[in-house]
């Protein structure tokens, strides 16, 4: 089964979308965007950042815990996963990622 983005608006009124794998897991979530165009726009972003290795970065939390960023090429954050006990965790995400994304389709919450 193929992945999916799929854009909710939460509580604060602004949108927002998550990138689930084919299995339903979320692997990588997004910031608030204050409108549908700019909700749709991370989503590309996401769509041709996530086959560039270079755009994720992986970080170590305060308690341990590894997670991942994805950038656009100017370096701004599109996305963010979940935490991972390990560093090999954190790098199967961006795996998953980068097999997700170029072909996951879009679809509402």
């Amino acid at each position: 089964m193929a992945g999916k983005f799929v854009i909710s608006k939460g509580k604060d009124g602004q949108e927002y979308f998550v990138l689930k794998a084919g299995n339903g897991e979320t692997i990588l979530q997004s910031e608030g965007y204050k409108s549908r165009s700019a909700v749709t726009n991370g989503i590309k972003s996401v769509q041709k950042n996530a086959g560039d290795e270079k755009r994720f970065e992986c970080r170590t939390a305060k308690d341990g815990r590894t997670y991942f960023i994805l950038k656009a090429g100017n370096g701004q954050e599109i996305g963010r996963s979940q935490m991972y006990k390990s560093d090999s965790g954190c790098k199967n995400g961006m795996k998953s990622v980068a097999r997700n994304a170029a072909d996951a389709k879009v679809v509402e919450a």
